[in-house]
């Protein structure tokens, strides 16, 4: 075992936790430590950013099944929501991914900071919107998929970030809003894994390294997904016995430490 497989264990063991805690992905945690990781072993430049994102988005996957499983269980997801929004986050989500494939990763980085610094701002005043609306048709779930599904192919993200916001502002009950994001979180990083593999794949002049399939670097996603799906499901049960404002707390502080260094590095 070499010294960055530790830091994957440790890395998705955390995220997983989190993910089924609070209903998020944890791409906003993977992705600068993906950076960092890739940046360290000589990665080509131009293309780390995209294989933290790639790579990212195919953990979710199975973060997500992980947590699902558990919402599942306990009868908190609402299924008339997530099945009309999901063709639009497999649309929206691809063409997320293709817009990806053309932008620099400095540009990327830039992308991601000011996303990390709003999520962490937004949980630190513990912003909740108010239940005003009522849920949207079919019509309109579809096209907030479709938004959810293109902001969260760009950072990375399992939706839920954006998803429970949205659900709480048409009055879905805050554990059933948990629960439907990580329903949505599958077909966003499904969508994402195809994207990321596929646009990477169509590129052959990329300088990629070993075992990559596409912008997902097989080795990093094998030990992040190892240790997040054990500890999703810990996290997914802790939300129905715990208060979860200490461990929330750790999250925004965690985030405004990353986002701070990626400004850092990007000055």
């Amino acid at each position: 075992m070499e010294w960055w497989h530790i830091y994957l264990l440790i890395t998705g063991a955390f995220v997983g936790f989190f993910a089924g805690l609070l209903g998020i992905g944890g791409g906003l945690i993977i992705v600068p430590v993906l950076i960092t990781l890739f940046t360290a072993q000589s990665f080509p430049v131009n293309n780390i950013s995209h294989m933290a994102l790639g790579t990212t988005m195919a953990t979710i996957l199975f973060t997500s099944i992980s947590s699902l499983y558990t919402h599942y269980r306990h009868d908190a997801v609402q299924w008339n929501i997530v099945v009309p929004m999901t063709p639009g986050i497999f649309l929206g989500t691809l063409i997320g991914t293709i817009l990806v494939s053309t932008l620099t990763s400095n540009i990327l980085n830039i992308i991601f900071v000011i996303f990390i610094f709003y999520v962490a701002t937004q949980m630190l005043l513990q912003f909740r919107p108010r239940p005003m609306f009522q849920l949207p048709g079919k019509i309109g779930l579809f096209c907030v998929g479709g938004l959810i599904g293109g902001i969260s192919s760009l950072v990375a993200i399992g939706g839920g970030l954006l998803s429970v916001p949205f659900l709480t502002m048409c009055k879905v009950k805050m554990q059933h809003a948990i629960g439907t994001a990580a329903a949505i979180g599958f077909p966003i990083a499904l969508a994402g894994t195809i994207g990321y593999a596929t646009n990477g794949i169509l590129q052959p002049d990329l300088m990629l390294p070993k075992y990559s399939l596409g912008y997902i670097y097989l080795p990093a996603f094998a030990w992040l997904v190892l240790a997040s799906t054990l500890t999703a499901p810990i996290g997914a049960r802790m939300t129905y016995s715990m208060k979860t404002s200490i461990l929330r707390t750790v999250f925004v502080v965690l985030l405004y430490s990353l986002g701070i260094r990626m400004l850092i590095s990007l000055v």
